[in-house]
This record gives structure tokens, C-alpha cells and sequence, in this order.
């Protein structure tokens, strides 16, 4: 339990991190501006459209559990909005956000692994990684999301399994995004970086849930990008000074190294 707080708490560390870092905030107002762009066309579509969707779905259910599975879906409907607005907002703002990382690392490590000079072959590894990246998220997702969605199917007790399934994949992407400057600087692989997740539960659960839970709040999730890539980097520097000297950390490192 004391490590699953411990990871609750990075994204309040990041706010006081933030807070104290004026020459940083420069690479947090941009992406805002995005984010607000994006949430704005998110939420005055989608979210109406899904309150009509709930309403339509719902009709004729008996009053008690009318209420219990519409305040489960409206949970599920706020989350896949913070979802999709993580989605934009990690793309549009994916520059600044990278450079809000790697000045991060440096602060805190002393050192820090920059990203290579933007060159045509880079660029085009980069945007190619990218790409592979988002791709195998979605895939995570279908794999997980489309059998969760038929447990709704069992009368009861399915949907509360299938939000609580949705839930946890929801946390899981979330470790991935925000984990991911870091991670990506060093050219860590899809699965590795998955492992990294596996490897430091509770934490990671602790701050995959604090960070889903931020990122569907509307309105503040137009901030919560940025502090949770600064508050998944503060995880990262945590991790590795700890284990820095480890000889299995060391190990560990260098197996999930750079792609070949």
C-alpha cells in the first residue's frame, strides 16, 4: 500500500515541481493552448453525443439499475474523453514535451540522454517509432477493450467488471504515455517498456489511476498532460538512481535497450 501512495503522489510533485521552474513553463503554455483547442472540439460533440447515447441505451431499465449502470457509463464516457484528449494532446505537444523531459532528467540526474540531431533519417526513424508505438497501443487496446465490452453482456455484476477492466487498460496507456520521454529516449522496445510498468507495481498502478483519474476531470485535463510527462519522468529519475548501481538494474537496463 505504501508504494501504491508513493506512486499516487507524483503528479502532486510534479504541480510543486512545475510551480517552482518558471524557465520550464514555456514548454507547457503551448501545449495547453493545443489541449484547449482539442478539448473544446471534443467536449461540445462527443460528450453530448454520449449522455444521448446513455439516454437511448437505458430506456426501459428498471429504475435501481438504471442508475447504477448510467453512473458507470457516464464514468466510462468521461474516461474515454480523457483518452482521446491524452491522445491529441501527447501528439500535438510531443516536441515540447520531449524537450520538457529531457531538461527535467537534467536537473535531476545531472545528465540526461538528449534526442538525436533532426535530421532526414532521424526524423523519419522517429516519426517511423512513433508510429509503431501508437499502433501497438491501439492493438493493446482492442485486444483488452473489445472482450471487456462484452462482459456488459452478463446481466449485473458484467458491467461493473467491464468498467473495472477498462479502468485498469485505461491506467495501463496512460504509464505508457506519460513513461514514455524517457523510455523513448533510450530506444526501449514496446514490450520492455510495457515490463517497465509490471516491474514497479503498486507504483505504477498508484500513478497510472492518479493520472486517469486526472486526465478525465474536464477541464483541468487541459493541464494534466504536461504533469503527468513531468510527473512520469520524476518516476523514471526515481527508479533509475535507485537503481543506478544495482548490478540488476544494470542488467536489466541493458535488455531492454535500443531496438536492433
Amino acid at each position: 500500500m505504501q508504494s501504491f501512495l508513493h506512486g499516487f503522489s507524483y503528479p502532486f510533485r510534479a504541480i510543486r515541481l512545475i510551480a517552482g521552474q518558471p524557465l520550464l513553463w514555456r514548454y507547457i503554455a503551448i501545449p495547453i493552448g493545443l489541449n484547449l483547442l482539442v478539448g473544446l472540439v471534443l467536449y461540445t460533440t462527443l460528450l453530448l453525443a454520449g449522455f444521448s447515447a446513455i439516454n437511448a441505451l437505458l430506456a426501459g431499465w428498471p429504475i435501481w439499475i438504471e442508475w447504477l449502470v448510467r453512473g458507470l457509463l457516464i464514468v466510462a464516457l468521461f474516461i474515454g474523453l480523457g483518452y482521446l484528449l491524452v491522445r491529441f494532446g501527447v501528439v500535438l505537444g510531443s516536441p515540447f514535451y520531449s524537450r520538457l523531459s529531457e531538461l527535467l532528467e537534467e536537473r535531476l540526474r545531472g545528465v540526461a540522454i538528449t534526442a538525436p540531431p533532426a535530421t532526414p533519417a532521424n526524423i523519419a526513424r522517429d516519426l517511423g517509432r512513433a508510429l509503431s508505438f501508437e499502433l501497438k497501443k491501439l492493438l493493446l487496446t482492442l485486444a483488452i477493450g473489445l472482450p471487456a465490452l462484452l462482459l456488459n453482456l452478463i446481466p449485473g455484476v458484467g458491467s461493473v467488471l467491464a468498467t473495472i477492466t477498462g479502468i485498469a487498460l485505461g491506467a495501463t496507456i496512460t504509464c505508457l504515455d506519460f513513461f514514455d520521454p524517457p523510455l523513448e529516449r533510450r530506444r526501449w522496445r514496446f514490450r520492455a517498456k510495457l515490463g517497465f510498468i509490471r516491474r514497479h507495481l503498486p507504483a505504477s498502478a498508484g500513478f497510472g489511476l492518479m493520472c486517469l483519474g486526472l486526465v478525465s476531470i474536464p477541464l483541468f485535463n487541459l493541464v494534466a498532460v504536461p504533469i503527468g510527462i513531468t510527473a512520469g519522468t520524476l518516476f523514471y529519475c526515481d527508479v533509475a538512481e535507485t537503481h543506478r548501481h544495482s548490478p540488476a538494474g544494470q542488467a536489466l537496463t541493458a535488455r531492454s535497450g535500443p531496438d536492433r
